[in-house]
């Protein structure tokens, strides 16, 4: 079964920076996007960024010039065990959340079990 594996949440101060990982645990075919949710507390899980097979990107208007998304590899390159990146850059205390990828194939979708970034103020 198909896992995807966040690293890289942590403590970090406001205007700080942090850098998101999640890597799959097996090749997944056909993939159409890749994406980043974030979870604050006591809050409804929200679209932070999101890359397409196309390699065009859709930022949330609240990460828009602070965060970047990126892949290892091409969306479009089928046979890859492709690894997805959150570049956090001016983090404020509102991005604090719990941070999920997310992997999306025709039909189905694959979650990861989220990291925690705090942003402290």
């Amino acid at each position: 079964q198909v896992q995807l594996v966040e690293s890289g949440g942590g403590l970090v101060q406001a205007g700080g920076s942090l850098r998101l990982s999640c890597a799959a645990s097996e090749r997944i075919f056909s993939i159409l996007d890749m994406g980043w949710y974030r979870q604050p507390p006591g809050k409804q899980r929200e679209l932070v960024a999101q890359i397409n097979s196309g390699g065009s990107t859709t930022y949330a208007d609240s990460v828009k010039g602070r965060f970047t998304i990126s892949s290892r590899f091409p969306i479009s390159r089928v046979n890859a065990q492709n690894t997805v990146y959150l570049q956090m850059n001016s983090l404020k205390p509102e991005d604090t959340a719990v941070y999920y990828c997310r992997f999306a194939r025709a039909g189905m979708e694959y979650w990861g079990k989220g990291t925690l970034v705090t942003v402290s103020s």
